[in-house]
């Protein structure tokens, strides 16, 4: 080594220890046992970096300078900017059980995240994550980036995370312990499920009446629904992680467009259902020069620079939502009680995205109610829309009755087609309610009758066949060797599988009986005024063409057989229905330890 290299290789270690000692003074956070989840905001220290070329060794250096600043107020929301931001924390491991620690940052939107560990020896950790890289590249496969931290027992190390991010500068920082963040994880995703559990049962409910009524009203909420929807799945990050993992560049570009398509579509309803185009022109011409706007910006979203199209899509929502408040507000006054339940509604909205889009610009700090306002306030304003579209339906249905009512001295014609459009509309209804009955009894994967249904009936067309002095007959079947299946050849042709055993089973059935899955790959057969021999014939019919099919799933060698029990009640039998099934299910057990693929009777 030359005096020169020397010199300087001494320059340096004086440089990084005077930096030691300057930041002594910095507050150290103690990781103990009992220390489950640490909010670090309280402790973290900031510092900009405008050129977005300064290194963790700078940042290192610089910690005893007036550069590194605690977040004011604690509050690590910074709006848009155009700088990349470092944050710092000093960490003391003081829990010799547990080294290892996630790092959690509650936010899914930051593009690019480097964290640094600087540990006692001064050697660097480095870590990468963010919206710039594909989503399979995180330590847990989780919305908010995370990372897991090493530290030896009693040792000192030094966080650093830079943050540069188009969208929102929003950093909170959370250490958790795995245990504390997989409890997490699971509160926050029961609350997701919570939330798009309505919007989706809010969407196929209305898309039922949509289908029902013909009703322009439920198409477009339907369309708005399924829009926000997408809204907060790229906002939430789910979007990114379950539908575009690999692409970066559409998990940033969907967050305008969906912003778009959202405002759009819910222009759209608002002057649908308070018909502006003929109680309001002028406002249904302002409002249709919004969704001009909205139209050109979910075009720009594709093509303009990611930030300037969040930017201007957050600060569109204002305009519009005023808007729509002035149009309700204006008819609710009137008398129009939809527009009041419409105003309600957007107004609870209203509220939560405001303090969304406040947190997002850096006005509001990141607490549960901003953060999470716009999905409490979108849900109850979806509940509320509902109202307001039954209101509407039930206010269209007492004006009929009452057209009807005044004309019926006048033109009995008139009465007789009004009355007739009602009574059509309410059967429609009532046949919608019997569909949703009946595929609530349906099995979903094969499509036969499922357990409920088997609950629900047993017990009635048992005591029938007593009544009518017949004999009432059960089979249950199980499909042999399932298990090799699923494993064999997968879970997929096992459905298959399964689907072809009901298929076939209710084709040999027939109208003769009622075929139940019963649960996993059990079927039951429900057959009223029978006797043994039909009974047996039956089972036989039902084995056979089992027996006969050769595959499952196509491209799947796989043999198929099928084991049946078959018990039948007299028409004088006393034998409770618990009885007949036990009995039959006794004898399948019977043909299984016989040799499988055969009828037992009981």
């Amino acid at each position: 080594m030359s005096v020169r290299q020397s010199i300087l290789t001494a320059t340096a270690w004086i440089v990084l220890g005077m930096a030691d000692l300057a930041s002594a003074a910095i507050e150290v956070v103690e990781l103990r046992s009992d220390d489950t989840d640490i909010p670090l905001a309280a402790v973290t220290r900031f510092a900009a970096d405008p050129g977005l070329t300064a290194t963790v060794e700078d940042q290192f250096r610089d910690l005893g300078s007036e550069r590194f600043q605690p977040l004011p107020r604690d509050n690590a929301s910074f709006g848009f900017v155009d700088e990349a931001y470092w944050f710092h924390v000093r960490l003391l491991n003081r829990d010799a059980r547990m080294q290892r620690r996630i790092l959690a940052l509650d936010y899914a939107l930051l593009d690019q995240i480097d964290v640094y560990l600087r540990h006692a020896d001064g050697s660097f950790e480095h870590f990468v994550s963010g919206d710039f890289h594909p989503f399979g590249e995180r330590f847990l496969q989780f919305s908010a980036p995370n990372f897991l931290l090493d530290f030896d027992a009693s040792e000192q190390a030094d966080l650093f995370v830079r943050v540069y991010s188009k969208s929102s500068m929003q950093v909170p920082l959370t250490l958790y312990t795995h245990q504390a963040f997989f409890d997490s994880m699971r509160i926050v995703q029961l609350g997701i499920g919570v939330y798009y559990g309505i919007l989706l049962a809010l969407l196929l409910y209305n898309l039922i009446l949509f289908a029902s009524l013909r009703d322009a009203n439920y198409f477009y909420y339907v369309l708005y629904i399924a829009a926000f929807g997408l809204a907060q799945l790229a906002l939430n990050g789910l979007a990114f992680e379950y539908f575009w993992p690999d692409s970066p560049w559409l998990a940033n570009t969907i967050v305008p467009v969906s912003m778009a398509l959202g405002m759009l579509l819910m222009h759209q309803f608002v002057r649908a259902f308070l018909d502006l185009k003929h109680r309001l022109p002028a406002a249904d011409r302002i409002i249709l020069g919004l969704m001009g706007f909205h139209i050109v910006m979910l075009v720009l979203a594709f093509l303009i620079d990611y930030r300037t199209a969040v930017i201007i899509g957050t600060a569109a929502v204002f305009p519009g939502a005023a808007m729509i408040l002035g149009v309700s507000l204006i008819l609710a006054r009137r008398g129009d009680r939809a527009a009041r339940i419409l105003l309600l509604a957007w107004a609870v909205m209203l509220i939560g995205t405001t303090l969304y889009a406040m947190v997002s610009f850096g006005v509001l700090p990141k607490i549960f109610i901003t953060e999470y306002g716009m999905q409490i306030g979108s849900a109850l304003e979806m509940i509320l829309l509902s109202f307001a579209l039954a209101w509407r339906f039930a206010s269209l249905r007492n004006e009929n009755i009452r057209i009807v009512q005044t004309a019926r001295s006048e033109l009995e014609v008139r009465v007789d087609e009004r009355t007739q459009e009602l009574s059509s509309t309410l059967n429609e209804l009532a046949r919608v309610n019997h569909r949703l009955r009946e595929s609530s009894f349906r099995d979903g994967l094969t499509g036969v009758y499922n357990r409920r249904y088997f609950d629900t009936v047993f017990d009635t067309m048992l005591a029938a066949s007593k009544e009518a002095g017949q004999a009432f007959g059960v089979l249950v079947a199980d499909i042999d060797h399932f298990k090799r299946v699923n494993d064999d050849a997968g879970h997929l042709a096992g459905d298959d599988c399964l689907r072809l055993t009901a298929t076939t089973i209710e084709g040999v059935v027939g109208d003769r009986g009622r075929v139940v899955r019963y649960g996993g790959e059990e079927f039951v057969v429900l057959v009223p005024d029978t006797d043994r021999d039909s009974l047996f014939a039956m089972a036989e019919s039902i084995r056979q063409a089992i027996a006969e099919t050769e595959q499952c799933v196509t491209g799947s060698d796989l043999s198929l057989t099928i084991s049946i029990g078959a018990a039948l009640a007299p028409a004088a039998t006393t034998m409770s229905s618990m009885s007949l099934l036990q009995s039959a299910d006794e004898a399948m057990y019977r043909a299984k330890r016989e040799g499988r693929n055969r009828v037992a009777l009981a």
